[in-house]
């Protein structure tokens, strides 16, 4: 185990398992969870290491996000947002903002999220128009995650009469341009703050933006994220192994986790076939799903109690299903839990 896979497994032991059935009940995150993970590394896992990244290897990160998933996922979804802003300034060509930024980032002292899924649908949700000396973005995002709790959004927006993705950072908070913030109520991991953001006008200032892409070539930089994804469902399906091993039935316990095993192998090797990714998310997903299910019926009565975990990690399965989703996997997803007699 790595120095900072053991760091994981102690902030997922000490701090955020203890604390996740409150964060769930609550509808709040401690802040005191954000400055551990700041403190012990984990803002700049992506970041290159002369700007102060540890240096992880890509199976690594994910062991980390599925390792802090497995005790909270609420807090490890949200903290996964700050990592589009560190890969943005890591790879821009905008060196200046770069230098402004990035260290910060990776230290944690400024912190992001992500507001990319209204340039996903035709036609886009979001669009930008040239202005002077930046962009104006006029649209909407419908899921934006940590509002009020992160300094700034890496957002992407399509300027039509090009078909370019406009990228760069805005600062996350109320002010001319933002139209209107619609807070979301969720059936689970409310705790991450998550809103619709309505731009009416946003300017985003060319010292802000981080890349001017084409759309295709934006879809493709998102593939590597539907196996980043893929580690928030996994998670979960190694904390419910052993709420039904301590229910009882270590021998479903066993097998969950062979299969998430096999998944993860399989899921890994790939990496080098986008077109297959997809799929393999969306199983990870559906495992999950059954895997809450399983750890409900494994707790019997006592497990459709609102304070009991086994009710919150299936809610946090149904979760997995839907978030940071492409159409692609959702089909796939539709495909696994439509087939006769179960899993195809």
């Amino acid at each position: 185990m790595t120095e900072m896979l053991r760091r994981a497994a102690k902030i997922a032991d000490e701090v955020l398992l203890p604390a996740a059935d409150e964060v769930d009940r609550t509808g709040t995150i401690p802040g005191g969870h954000f400055r551990r993970l700041a403190e012990d590394g984990f803002y700049g896992l992506v970041a290159p290491p002369e700007f102060g990244g540890p240096g992880v290897e890509f199976t690594e990160f994910l062991q980390v996000i599925e390792t802090l998933a497995s005790a909270c996922l609420t807090t490890t979804f949200t903290w996964l947002q700050h990592h589009g802003v560190v890969m943005g300034l890591a790879t821009t060509p905008n060196t200046a903002l770069r230098d402004r930024f990035l260290a910060r980032a990776a230290g944690g002292e400024l912190r992001g999220g992500g507001a990319f899924s209204g340039v996903l649908p035709v036609p886009p949700r979001l669009r930008a128009a040239r202005a002077d000396g930046g962009w104006s973005l006029t649209g909407e995002v419908p899921l934006v995650s940590g509002w009020g709790l992160v300094d700034v959004l890496h957002v992407s927006a399509l300027h039509e009469e090009t078909g370019e993705v406009v990228n760069g950072l805005v600062a996350a908070e109320r002010g001319p341009g933002v139209a209107a913030v619609h807070e979301l109520d969720l059936v689970a991991a409310q705790a991450s703050s998550t809103v619709r953001l309505v731009f009416d006008g946003l300017v985003l200032p060319d010292e802000r933006v981080t890349s001017v892409v084409d759309r295709a070539e934006f879809l493709d930089g998102l593939a590597l994220g539907v196996r980043v994804d893929g580690a928030l469902p996994l998670g979960l399906v190694q904390r419910a192994a052993t709420a039904v091993e301590t229910a009882g039935r270590p021998e479903v316990a066993d097998r969950l986790r062979a299969e998430a095993g096999a998944l993860r192998a399989r899921f890994d090797a790939a990496l080098g076939e986008p077109a297959s990714l997809p799929g393999l998310r969306a199983e990870c997903s559906e495992l999950a799903l059954r895997a809450g299910g399983a750890c409900v019926v494994a707790a019997g009565g006592g497990g459709l109690l609102r304070d009991h975990p086994a009710q919150r990690l299936a809610r946090e399965s149904l979760f997995t299903l839907v978030v940071a989703s492409r159409p692609q996997v959702k089909a796939a997803l539709l495909g696994l839990l439509d087939a006769p007699g179960g899993r195809r």
